[in-house]
């Protein structure tokens, strides 16, 4: 299917009927994410965006296949309870409420159901990439290919600043070590010399961190991927150090609150990687979201102040996943990664992607295309380019492999300490099949 898919057109123009009929189950979709305690910011935005479109879907009818209609149900789990808790609840979506579909977060919260949902052969989405590996067939990366996408901003600042010295900061965890990883391959490519490095626990002071990065007298300071709240104390404390350069992170969210503690000024030299969905630059363009801006006005009435980075993810996922359901006719997850990866390209958030990862994930499941460089401009985000990220692994994959590496970060590694997969009674289960 070219151009928008039938759930786009349905949910975002509104120029389909709305038709009341139901006359067949409840497609249950699964979403293993956290809804509570620091990793919420990851969580919550993405599901109110899902549930914003299921919604929509449901309101018009529900998904149609094979000429019969169906309601979608969506059912979550707090993976804040922990990676057994979280186990039990992949299990009885699955096994109780026959879910086909399961998006998550990723990392290690969800590695024991990830695998449980390998085994049952479910299709599963994951937002970090670097959690795929070839024993996971039926895990992808459809929407977020987190931190590959992060080499488009260094590009892009590396040709206003050719030369200029960064110092990059990172938390110590799977999110923050292959983020890491990609900004100093990154720099590398681009000839940007990294002056200081600073890996941080949970709980570090910014100011300290922010003070060590100031004193190396760099030209740009990097936040990589630290976490909202983080990327404030961080932003806060080079303003209140009166640092004058760059600054580079990949979110920011709460961009307003951050102009109005500092100034525009300051902020005007912030630059991120996820636009606001108004962005003028969207308007006209052939991605996946028809009316990205008619989506934003939605999400923010329904729910005011929370827009974010995962605001608009999972809804992307959720739309990729029935364009292929209404290729196929079916919800069938082996059949549904059949059509999604059929030709190994397809169309994500941004415009045209490709399948790849075999490099660094032992398995070409991260859909990889362009990403948005976002800088604040009067205050706004704004798109100040599009990005081939995909164009940059071709070229380069072999130095991200290699920084990935020195952190423990590719497949071969990460398998290696993962811990074996448990049924209910905590007996070690098999290896989930190949796909096919």
């Amino acid at each position: 299917m070219s151009g928008a898919s039938f759930a786009q057109r349905l949910t975002v123009t509104g120029t389909l009927p709305r038709l009341r009929s139901r006359n067949g189950s409840a497609v249950r979709i699964g979403f293993l994410l956290p809804r509570s305690g620091p990793e919420k910011i990851w969580g919550q935005p993405g599901l109110d965006g899902a549930s914003l479109w299921s919604d929509w879907i449901n309101e018009r009818g529900g998904l149609m296949i094979g000429g019969r209609r169906h309601p979608v149900e969506i059912l979550s789990h707090d993976t804040a309870s922990g990676p057994e808790a979280t186990l039990r609840a992949a299990q009885e979506m699955v096994e109780t409420h026959g879910a086909c579909l399961v998006l998550t977060l990723g990392g290690n919260e969800v590695g024991p159901a990830i695998d449980y949902l390998m085994s049952r052969r479910i299709l599963t989405t994951t937002l970090l990439p670097t959690d795929l590996s070839p024993d996971r067939p039926y895990l992808i990366a459809p929407a977020e290919v987190h931190p590959l996408f992060n080499v488009t901003g260094v590009a892009h600042l590396a040709t206003e600043y050719p030369g200029a010295k960064i110092a990059l900061c990172s938390q110590n965890d799977l999110m923050g070590l292959p983020s890491l990883a990609c900004y100093r391959a990154a720099c590398a490519v681009a000839g940007l010399p990294v002056v200081e490095e600073v890996l941080y626990e949970e709980g570090a002071a910014a100011e300290g961190i922010v003070a060590r990065m100031v004193a190396s007298e760099a030209d740009i300071l990097c936040w990589c991927s630290s976490t909202p709240p983080m990327v404030r104390a961080l932003t806060l404390a080079a303003f209140a150090q009166g640092f004058g350069g760059q600054i580079l992170s990949c979110t920011g969210d709460g961009y307003r609150q951050l102009v109005a503690e500092t100034s525009a000024d300051f902020m005007a030299r912030f630059t991120f990687q996820f636009p606001d969905f108004d962005d003028p630059a969207l308007a006209d363009l052939a991605f996946f979201f028809r009316r990205p801006q008619q989506f934003f006005e939605n999400y923010n009435s329904r729910f005011p102040e929370s827009w974010s980075a995962v605001s608009w993810e999972y809804a992307s996922v959720l739309d990729l996943w029935h364009q292929a359901v209404e290729r196929v006719e079916t919800t069938s997850p082996v059949s549904v990664l059949a059509a999604m990866k059929r030709g190994r390209q397809m169309p994500h958030a941004f415009g045209p992607a490709r399948w790849w990862g075999d490099a660094v994930f032992g398995i070409d499941n991260a859909l990889v295309g362009n990403w948005p460089v976002v800088r604040l401009q009067d205050g706004h985000a704004r798109i100040v380019a599009f990005a081939s990220v995909i164009d940059w692994l071709d070229a380069h994959e072999t130095v991200l492999a290699d920084e990935l590496s020195r952190f423990g970060q590719l497949w071969h590694q990460r398998i290696a300490v993962r811990p074996p997969l448990q049924d209910r009674e905590g007996r070690a289960g098999g290896s989930p099949p190949p796909a096919g």
